[in-house]
């Protein structure tokens, strides 16, 4: 059973005696004729509950209470006032003060508004238990030890601290930003309110408006008859995600950049102001400053966007950390396919090491999963990755077709930003590796089906 710790500060020894022998047999009492003697209190608990009186010799009630909120931002404060000073007490009521008693005190009556102080503690340290609980079990994890990954952890420490400091997130595809992302959130004080992730690249750009702030009823043609709310409302009092914001158009730009400024914004075909207040957390793969300079992201939006930026390294930058990430997908996919796999082989190990990885993370992952899918043994062997085997001290490169380009293997890949000739070759490859099913096709380059088929309606035929 929690045993809470109650101060009394007053100078009248009578009043704190008194309150002290009524609750001492309850709770962990500690009396101070001053508040200068409640502040330099030493052996005594953190405060649950202060009794504090308001007219105190030397420093006032009203100045103890500013001091007691900062050093202990959890305790609640119950004011002992005389008559005349009510109007003080309001004032204080205002500055978050839980409650107040008037002298003469009547226990009883104290009693109970002690016992509604002390249940209102008890459900915010449970609520903070549960809380504490859901973060072990929800919280995306980092693995991995090189220092650029430890910090990463603490630039995520650190704008956590904050529910609404808008945070871009730079680096390649497959680094893991949407993971970075999402930790942002689930450490933050808003982590209650939703998680609302937006593809930018992945939707039309007639369509993104209306995606990021709805529209009203006959905006377009085909519009819902009601409407439909748009996922910065949706997001209100958590965190959207703008992935790929690199591709947003200008136009978009503009009016993104007018929320961001004033929390107000539009439906499409309206005229109805809304106002929301989510957190904005962006990502990108591509260089924004060259973007920027090229005129193709506004500056004064990267501004707003970017207060606070974490770039995540390639991983290729971070060698410490494959072997550690491929242990880690080693037991994942393990679990997930019933296996028994033990580790890896001294050759799996160099050619993790060796390996151009450039899908990052996500083509480390993938490619274990194959593996994992795959083996038949104990442990993990090149011929189960479907990767050619290296030659010890050589730097392992994926194999190139004619035209110097990587080969598509079954793990798959991320494909980069639009270029014809790259697309054509890819596309077709994952095409012909699946039987024609734009699905898997798709699935294998790392794109959603509806950007695989508009991406591909760009191709030459």
């Amino acid at each position: 059973m929690i045993k809470y710790t109650i101060w009394i500060v007053d100078d009248d020894d009578s009043i704190r005696e008194g309150i002290s022998m009524a609750l001492e047999e309850k709770y962990e009492i500690h009396g101070f004729f001053s508040a200068e003697d409640s502040l330099e209190a030493e052996n005594t608990n953190d405060p649950d509950l202060i009794l504090l009186d308001i007219g105190l010799p030397g420093m006032s009630g009203t100045t103890a209470l500013k001091e007691f909120q900062k050093i202990y931002p959890n305790v609640l404060i119950i004011m002992i006032t005389a008559y005349e000073d009510i109007r003080t007490v309001i004032t204080s009521m205002k500055a978050g003060v839980y409650d107040y008693v008037i002298k003469p005190i009547y226990m009883e009556g104290l009693e109970v508004t002690i016992a509604h102080a002390l249940e209102t503690i008890r459900l915010r340290k449970e609520i903070h238990h549960l809380q504490e609980k859901y973060l072990q079990n929800n919280m995306p994890c980092f693995i991995g030890e090189s220092n650029s990954i430890y910090e990463t952890m603490d630039l995520i420490e650190m704008v956590s601290q904050s529910s609404d400091t808008p945070v871009m997130i730079l680096g390649e595809t497959g680094t893991g930003k949407e993971l970075v992302a999402s930790a942002i959130h689930y450490k933050s004080p808003n982590f209650k309110g939703p998680f609302v992730t937006i593809n930018c690249a992945a939707i039309p750009k007639d369509l993104i408006e209306s995606e990021l702030f709805g529209y009203e009823h006959g905006a377009f043609s085909g519009a819902h008859s009601s409407g439909k709310k748009g996922l910065v409302e949706a997001a209100d009092g958590g965190t959207l995600f703008l992935d790929e914001v690199g591709d947003l158009s200008m136009e978009v730009q503009v009016k993104l950049l007018r929320f961001l400024e004033d929390g107000h914004f539009y439906k499409l075909g309206g005229t109805k102001k809304y106002i929301a207040v989510p957190r904005i957390v962006s990502a990108t793969n591509r260089d924004i400053d060259k973007m920027i300079s090229q005129d193709e992201f506004r500056k004064d939006l990267f501004y707003r966007l970017g207060v606070v930026i974490i770039r995540v390294s390639s991983l290729n930058e971070r060698q410490d950390d494959i072997l550690p990430l491929a242990s880690f997908f080693l037991e994942k996919y393990n679990r997930k396919f019933n296996k028994s796999l033990l580790g890896f082989s001294d050759e799996v190990e160099e050619l993790l090491l060796k390996y151009s990885w450039s899908g990052n993370v996500r083509e480390l992952k993938n490619l274990m999963e194959r593996g994992v899918l795959a083996a038949k043994g104990h442990e993990l062997a090149v011929k189960d990755l479907g990767l050619a085997t290296i030659q010890p001290g050589k730097v392992m490169n994926p194999q190139k077709n004619s035209m110097g380009l990587p080969l598509l293997m079954p793990a798959g890949m991320d494909l980069p930003e639009f270029h014809t000739a790259v697309d054509q070759f890819y596309f077709y490859e994952s095409l012909k590796m699946t039987q024609g099913n734009e699905k898997k096709a798709a699935q294998l380059l790392n794109l959603n089906h509806h950007t695989f088929r508009y991406r591909k309606k760009r191709l030459p035929q």
